[in-house]
């Protein structure tokens, strides 16, 4: 067998991360990790390109690491892929010329490819799931979407990853069902906009079908869908999802981005006018459903009005998890040619200030878990403390929300255990089996 020894680091979103772990299945069997990029036969860096502050993360990695193999001997193929390479690919293969390998996102399908012929090397096809998986034994994620045909005003996405390209359902549930015989216990589905799958497919049932193929399968502890936009939640996808019922958890992941009306507008977000009704919508059908939420401050226009209805409408939500965003002003966006542009500190301040209130609803919401009994997916040993270990309840979305810590007898990674919670934090919870 081939030995392949790959240094590989993947930024951004979960999206890209099953991007990474595609590319790496490519490499076959004989795949080894490397922690020390000079040492590797192939340095892999999987990039964000969305906003400003992941653009300089995304250099920052790259420069780092073509200055960690300089002089290596044999010098590992350096290659950089994603959305970064995607957004700003001419302009990069001129400034950085110690990469080796430029593969952009729309080309998705041709890199396993491109990198065999880079390698030179004959390399054996994937077995299934096609995945290297790096989550670990508790989770995965499914993409089961790529691009999108939503224009908000502040979004790169499209101009990066295209318009919207589902999957076929038979891959989907294929590469579920390879996932859980490879013993992951919890699947969480992700695209831009998850409720869209299957419009472009012609398929009617739209995400309904996906659950639909998904809820049966075997091994399956949890199935988590993220990303669904607000519009998409209709009537008829929230009954089907009710009666569905478990392992389906009542778990929404629901990009609001802001609460007034006149915001929105200008978002380009073509919902409801008035959020709340999306919210009222779900809790009408899951009265103790956990809903997280993504918000933007400092929006262009946005007035310290427009800013106090934001902070009532999420004070009124309480959401279970919010994510809190200051605008990035992104050339090529709609956005970056708007007047009233909100200054810098203003915006730093309004952000501080709606994360300070959340905290203390997410305080109190975790409060009420006190004394309970949950059932806890156990992700990881913790890196620290001999014995302790890091895992989630059911209404905890890995590497989005909190986590809760937890000890005790049948602990382990993947073991989905039951516990009792003896402590509440702001955002984390301490459990033992």
């Amino acid at each position: 067998m081939q030995r392949i020894k790959v240094h590989s680091v993947s930024l951004g979103c979960p999206k890209n991360r099953v991007d990474t772990e595609g590319l790496l299945a490519c490499l076959g069997p004989g795949l080894v990790p490397c922690d020390d990029p000079a040492g590797a036969d192939v340095v892999l860096v999987n990039t964000c390109g969305f906003i400003a502050p992941a653009v300089e993360e995304s250099v920052d990695t790259i420069l780092d690491l073509a200055q960690a193999i300089e002089g290596a001997e044999p010098r590992p193929l350096l290659a950089v892929v994603g959305c970064l390479v995607a957004r700003y690919g001419a302009e990069l293969a001129r400034e950085i010329p110690e990469v080796d390998l430029w593969l952009p996102t729309r080309e998705l399908h041709r890199w396993p490819a491109l990198m065999t012929a880079a390698l030179g090397r004959e390399l054996p096809a994937p077995e299934p799931p096609g995945r290297v998986l790096s989550t670990g034994p508790a989770y995965a994620y499914v993409k089961v979407a790529e691009g999108c045909d939503h224009r908000c005003s502040f979004c790169t996405i499209p101009g990066i990853r295209g318009p919207l390209a589902s999957r076929p359902l038979e891959a989907i549930r294929d590469e579920a069902a390879a996932l859980l015989g490879a013993g992951v216990r919890e699947l969480v589905l992700v695209a831009q906009d998850l409720t869209a799958w299957g419009r472009d497919l012609g398929d009617p049932r739209g995400l309904a079908a996906v659950l639909e193929a998904l809820l049966p399968l075997p091994g399956l502890a949890r199935l988590r869908p993220m990303y669904l936009y607000p519009g998409g939640l209709t009537p008829e996808l929230l009954d089907f999802m009710r009666l569905a019922g478990p392992p389906l958890v009542p778990y929404f992941d629901i990009p609001l981005q802001h609460a007034h009306p006149e915001i929105l507008k200008s978002m380009g977000r073509p919902f409801a006018r008035d959020p709340r009704l999306v919210v009222e919508r779900v809790r009408e059908r899951f009265p103790d459903a956990a809903l997280r939420t993504s918000l933007i401050v400092g929006y262009p226009g946005e007035t310290e009005a427009h800013f106090r209805a934001l902070m009532d409408f999420a004070a009124q939500a309480r959401f279970h998890h919010l994510g809190v965003f200051g605008y990035c002003d992104e050339e090529g966006t709609r956005a970056h040619g708007l007047p009233g542009k909100v200054p810098d500190a203003v915006i730093a301040e309004r952000r501080e200030a709606l994360m300070a209130q959340q905290a203390r609803i997410s305080a109190d919401i975790l409060a009420g878990y006190e004394d309970t009994e949950q059932l806890v997916l156990v992700d990881r040993a913790h890196e620290e403390w001999p014995g302790l270990h890091v895992g989630r309840c059911w209404f905890q979305a890995p590497e989005a929300d909190g986590v809760t810590y937890i000890s005790g007898e049948g602990v382990a990674p993947g073991a989905l255990v039951r516990a009792r919670i003896h402590e509440a934090q702001t955002y984390d919870l301490v459990a033992l089996a």
